[in-house]
């Protein structure tokens, strides 16, 4: 069967994907075709024909669309990458799940782009990580439709966020998650889309399997020391320890980013760069100093 693939999702993580399929053809003179899952809002003036020649577009609401009739388009494709993240709503990640295995695509890649969630566990102060735990339950109970997932921890940008508050830039301010100690894996976008391509295309083929991917594992400390080194200032620093944390979450439980800072308090959202498919593999990827350069700094 020749090779297709549908990535669900043209935002930050989906056109990486895109353009990392597409490098990967043209580099490797692959012959494979690609396509688009977009809103179908989007479909009549959407630029992905002008950036990517031959796709394929398909127009679907993931929302209001029904299971079966994602089905019918999954059904189309070898392997379908789900690149729409939690901003859909809950419980849509384990809706998509559903059709690709109602469809019974040959390869499925969630959107697992993040955390180990099996390390984390259920009853974390992010909510949405039970339902990837869900999707990840439902992969395991079948053995009709493949599945990678590809596990590549925060989103660099993420960490810059000043609404995050970890990296506040225009303070010049550090504020570790629980500890100096404690470290993240990070990956940009860019390699997140890459990384990903190369494990599709891995042989022996990759299947049925957890990946774990780092453009840079870094303890709070090295990040602090980074980021003097770059800016070539002293950055205020201070720690939220975990019962910091926790009463924040309790004093404003509906904040996003009081979840996400104590969540990422947990030793499931780090791993060691040797441990990794780009390490073993010697594929480059982006750390937090040449990432700030080329998207803050420059």
């Amino acid at each position: 069967m020749e090779k297709s693939f549908l990535v669900i999702g043209p935002g930050e993580v989906g056109i990486a994907m895109l353009d990392s399929l597409y490098k990967y053809k043209e580099t490797n003179a692959k012959q494979f075709s690609v396509a688009a899952l977009i809103q179908p809002s989007s479909a009549g003036n959407s630029t992905l024909h002008k950036r990517f020649p031959g796709i394929v577009i398909e127009a679907a609401d993931l929302v209001s669309e029904s299971i079966e009739n994602l089905a019918k388009i999954f059904r189309k494709y070898d392997t379908v990458i789900c690149c729409s993240g939690f901003s859909i709503g809950a419980g849509m990640q384990v809706k998509i799940t559903k059709a690709a295995l109602q469809a019974e695509v040959r390869r499925y890649v969630p959107w697992q782009f993040g955390a180990d969630y099996d390390k984390i566990g259920r009853g974390s102060a992010q909510p949405v990580f039970d339902e990837q735990l869900d999707v990840r339950d439902l992969l395991r109970a079948q053995n009709k439709t493949h599945w990678i997932i590809v596990s590549t921890g925060m989103i660099t940008s993420f960490l810059f966020r000043e609404d995050f508050g970890v990296v506040n830039l225009s303070q010049k301010a550090i504020n570790a998650l629980g500890s100096w100690q404690h470290a993240l894996t990070l990956t940009s976008c860019e390699d997140i889309g890459a990384v990903t391509v190369e494990v599709l295309f891995h042989e022996p083929e990759i299947l049925d399997q957890v990946v774990f991917v780092s453009g840079d594992t870094v303890t709070f400390h090295e990040i602090a020391e980074k980021m003097e080194s770059l800016y070539d200032t002293k950055f205020e620093r201070a720690v939220w320890d975990h019962s910091y944390l926790e009463q924040k979450l309790v004093d404003d439980p509906n904040d996003i980013f009081n979840r996400y800072r104590l969540v990422f308090t947990h030793p499931g959202v780090t791993w060691p760069m040797q441990e990794t498919f780009n390490h073993r593999n010697n594929i480059p990827t982006t750390d937090i100093v040449q990432w700030a350069k080329k998207y803050i700094t420059s």
